[in-house]
């Protein structure tokens, strides 16, 4: 009898022993799944956020091509303006030279007249002067986002560096008018890679004042300024002043060097 009942205890712990590994086994497949759940879901984030990435950058791209191409437009709209205004001064000092050449018409009853030549006339460039601390006015309304300073650097968001900067960085909505600080001549209109249109205007007594970020700007080289006239309008930021925001670069030079406007400006 006692021989029958031992072979069935064996049994019976051969099924425990079964049920056991097979609960073993069924755990460790799960924690399998979840690991795998896991690490799948972990590569979506991943794309997901390589996607976004991408597609920042091709959004940061396509605003730098439009802004290129609005500033080639610009600059051959800017071309073409001067040529016609050549093409005018031509065509007028044309006119002029003809009407000189016209003679009075001579009467042998009366004694000669003497010859009128017409006379043209070089216009008189007005003499610049220039007070820093009377003649300086804000050129927009905004705030000042970074601060003029050479002794120490500021840090620039865009760029995640720190650096000297020599101008102003004025906050302002994109189509603001920006107006002359003070009367001048423009000496230079270019395009830079940092400022965009840039405009900069002798004011006389070796002071000038340079404009970045600019669209739409009325004026030519050589034109003449007066204060408070409104000179362009503030543009789209470069791709140095993304994070910035829209703003106006205003530069105050002494005989070429930089010198801080704040302490100038009313």
């Amino acid at each position: 009898m006692r021989n029958k009942k031992l072979p069935a205890f064996f049994n019976r712990k051969s099924y425990i022993v079964a049920a056991v590994i097979m609960i073993v086994a069924a755990f460790g497949m799960t924690g399998l799944y979840y690991a795998q759940q896991e690490r799948e879901q972990e590569a979506q984030l991943a794309r997901e956020k390589e996607a976004q990435v991408q597609q920042a950058r091709e959004e940061d791209a396509a605003q730098m091509k439009a802004a290129q191409e609005r500033a080639k437009a610009e600059a051959a709209a800017e071309a073409k303006a001067k040529i016609k205004a050549r093409e005018q001064e031509k065509e007028q000092e044309k006119t002029t030279e003809e009407v000189s050449n016209i003679l009075k018409p001579q009467d042998d009853n009366f004694m000669d007249e003497p010859e009128v030549v017409a006379e043209v006339s070089n216009p008189v460039e007005p003499e610049l002067h220039f007070d820093a601390a009377a003649d300086l006015s804000w050129p927009l309304q905004g705030n000042v986002i970074l601060n003029y300073n050479m002794d120490q650097t500021v840090y620039f968001a865009t760029l995640d560096q720190y650096k000297y900067n020599p101008a102003v960085i004025i906050q302002a909505e994109v189509n603001t008018p920006v107006n002359a600080v003070a009367s001048g001549k423009v000496t230079s209109i270019e395009t830079s890679e940092e400022t965009g249109i840039t405009m900069t205007v002798d004011l006389g007594d070796g002071y000038s004042a340079r404009y970045g970020q600019l669209k739409e700007v009325p004026k030519n080289q050589g034109d003449y300024v007066e204060s408070g006239e409104t000179i362009g309008y503030v543009s789209e930021p470069t791709k140095y002043y993304s994070v910035e925001g829209a703003n106006l670069y205003f530069q105050l030079l002494k005989d070429g060097a930089p010198v801080n406007p704040m302490e100038h400006l009313e």
